[in-house]
């Protein structure tokens, strides 16, 4: 008798509902999880669409330059396709199991390439029309600013995570484990690897950085409990900290690009910036403050 294989539904491709927005969940992890049934059955690789969806990205961004409010639109329904496709690498990744270092890398510059991609056409486009050195300069800081929010609220959903559904759930990194793990790899053995590690170490101090009572709560779970963090905080830090989830997702996608579509319709593609380092940055300062006095709470508790 052939064995059947049994795909596994909608939900169990998700991280958590916890940390999904409204949009994605709707919109983008339904569509996506479409898109990862077809990959799966034609034996697409996640690394495969995720490669796709980058390309997919950057002529996104190209079709910001022109002032054609018609290819304007065209750019947005390629962003969204992308996205889509960004949705359905990690569902198909969880689905198959098909899970690498590879995987990881390019997941996590996908994103970064179709905003470089989206900056330097919009720079482009404004160069002209008297913006000259100061709109680069604008989306220099913009881009700086992004980085930081798109890194803490990716930091914030994965330790919501680590105490929802343990270890397994969360990708959450340490920098001291990162270091030691870092020193055993060999340049020769694998360089790409090893540079990407250099990268994430760098990435995960600067997350680390910014998180001090955070990782004082770490400390003392590390040290009293073992590492293991008991049942009542594993509760009671997940009910402080789900509220948050919804300024980690604002700081993801969903809301940033829908900001660049309106400033796009009415033909003003500077807002988007203004928006990224006002509106956004002052989130991501909210997130951060709340986030630590939950932490120094807990650091009395525990």
């Amino acid at each position: 008798m052939s064995e059947t294989k049994v795909s596994p539904n909608l939900e169990a491709t998700l991280k958590s509902l916890d940390t999904e927005e409204f949009i994605d969940i709707h919109f983008y992890r339904p569509i996506g999880y479409r898109w990862a049934l077809l990959f799966n059955k034609l034996n697409v690789s996640p690394n495969s669409v995720t490669v796709a969806s980058i390309f997919i990205g950057i002529a996104a961004g190209i079709c910001f330059y022109f002032q054609s409010l018609a290819i304007n639109i065209v750019g947005m329904l390629l962003l969204v396709w992308a996205n889509m496709y960004d949705s359905a690498d990690g569902q198909l990744a969880r689905m198959t199991g098909k899970k690498s270092a590879l995987g990881r890398i390019l997941d996590g510059t996908a994103g970064d390439l179709w905003f470089i991609s989206i900056y330097a056409a919009i720079c482009l486009r404004l160069t002209p029309e008297g913006w000259g050195i100061w709109i680069w300069l604008l989306a220099a800081t913009t881009g700086f600013f992004h980085s930081k929010q798109a890194a803490m609220a990716d930091y914030y959903r994965n330790i919501h995570l680590l105490f929802l559904k343990g270890k397994s759930g969360s990708e959450l990194s340490h920098s001291p484990q990162l270091k030691e793990n870092f020193k055993k790899m060999k340049w020769r053995d694998g360089f790409i690897y090893k540079l990407f590690e250099a990268f994430y170490i760098n990435y995960t101090v600067g997350q680390e950085a910014w998180t001090p009572r955070f990782q004082e709560m770490m400390n003392i779970i590390r040290e009293k409990y073992d590492g293991q963090a008991p049942e009542w905080f594993r509760t009671a830090f997940r009910a402080k900290s789900l509220p948050l989830m919804k300024y980690t997702n604002m700081l993801s996608f969903n809301t940033r690009v829908i900001a660049l579509f309106v400033s796009l319709f009415i033909n003003m593609p500077w807002l988007y910036f203004l928006f990224e380092i006002t509106v956004l940055n002052a989130m991501l300062l909210y997130m951060i403050r709340r986030h630590e006095r939950v932490c120094a709470e807990f650091c009395k508790q525990l």
